[in-house]
């Protein structure tokens, strides 16, 4: 197959905002937005395959309010790649790791999309001295999930294949296509949020294909992780916000029937509603306008959420005021 020129790494780069850090041993993307110091910090973790521009319309409605971190998980956005596969415990110690990197090591507030859901829930029974809330976007849930069987057969098969399509330049090429399939597909608004040439130029460096392909075929194993620590280490009584989407994009209507939308949405509430009782102040919002894609269809409810978690709290100034909005 012959190779498809591409931009250099360091033309790429200048299109990407933020830094990158060392964090357990790897380069780690991130950017951060400052905030005041007596306001616990914001972490924002992304869904599958998903990178910091995956908040890019929730960011500007919480400026100034909260220190806002986005970071990219190894091998996906602009972080490097490493040999190690993901697990449960080391994703909720990356975050950890980050914090202290970043000189932000006091309780912050976790915001999961998807399957980072299960990051930051991890992250809050592993270090509840360090969560101050936690925020679930349409967080996902596996109550039955199991191991699955050839765990390194798996991983070397899309590493294999995820490689191939970086080698030959051919990822970055498919990649933003199928980037704005999917987000067509969990929205009801189409992708129009994200800074397309930012997507592009991540794709184009041949990053999150493989990294996502792993995250995958791992989704089980990870689930069935947070099941078993579910059993040692009890979810801390923080303010918990659980964002719920519950609209249909245009591609769901078209594909799924009316009875099983309506099956799976049943299903999806009472999962969901099991997230919310996970602390005594937790708190179900259900939105019937979004899609799964919950960052692009509504940052607001997102927005809302974080400070809603952030109000909840009795945060202390010197005057004895409680912060306001």
């Amino acid at each position: 197959m012959r190779a498809v020129a591409k931009p250099t790494s360091r033309e790429l780069r200048r299109l990407v905002p933020g830094r990158l850090v060392q964090v357990a041993g790897s380069a780690h993307h991130v950017v951060v937005d400052e905030g005041p110091d007596d306001v616990p910090p914001v972490v924002f973790t992304s869904g599958l395959g998903g990178a910091w521009y995956d908040w890019d319309a929730v960011v500007p409605l919480l400026a100034g309010r909260a220190a806002l971190v986005r970071f990219d998980r190894p091998g996906l956005g602009w972080s490097q790649p490493v040999a190690v596969p993901p697990t449960l415990a080391a994703e909720a110690g990356r975050i950890r790791e980050l914090l202290r990197v970043l000189e932000l090591e006091r309780p912050a507030v976790l915001v999961g999309h998807s399957l980072a859901g299960f990051h930051v829930e991890a992250f809050a029974r592993m270090f509840p001295e360090l969560t101050a809330g936690v925020v679930l976007v349409d967080g996902s849930t596996e109550p039955d999930a199991v191991p699955q069987p050839a765990y390194s057969e798996r991983v070397r098969r899309w590493r294999r294949i995820g490689g191939i399509g970086r080698v030959s330049g051919i990822g970055g090429i498919v990649g933003p296509a199928a980037w704005r399939i999917i987000v067509a597909g969990t929205t009801l608004g189409g992708p129009a949020v994200a800074d397309l040439e930012q997507v592009r130029a991540t794709f184009a460096a041949g990053r999150p294909g493989v990294a996502a392909m792993v995250e995958n075929t791992l989704y089980y194993d990870v689930a069935a992780e947070l099941l078993e620590l579910r059993c040692e280490r009890e979810f801390p009584p923080v303010p918990l916000q659980v964002l719920a989407a519950f609209g249909r994009s245009r591609i769901e209507r078209a594909i799924m029937p009316r009875g099983a939308a309506a099956q799976f949405a049943d299903r999806w509430w009472r999962r969901q509603r099991a997230l919310a009782e996970l602390s005594p102040r937790g708190e179900l919002v259900e939105l019937k306008d979004s899609g799964h894609y919950i960052p692009f269809d509504r940052p607001d409810a997102v927005a809302d959420a974080v400070l809603d978690v952030i109000d909840a709290m009795d945060i202390e100034h010197g005057d004895g005021q409680r912060a306001r909005r």
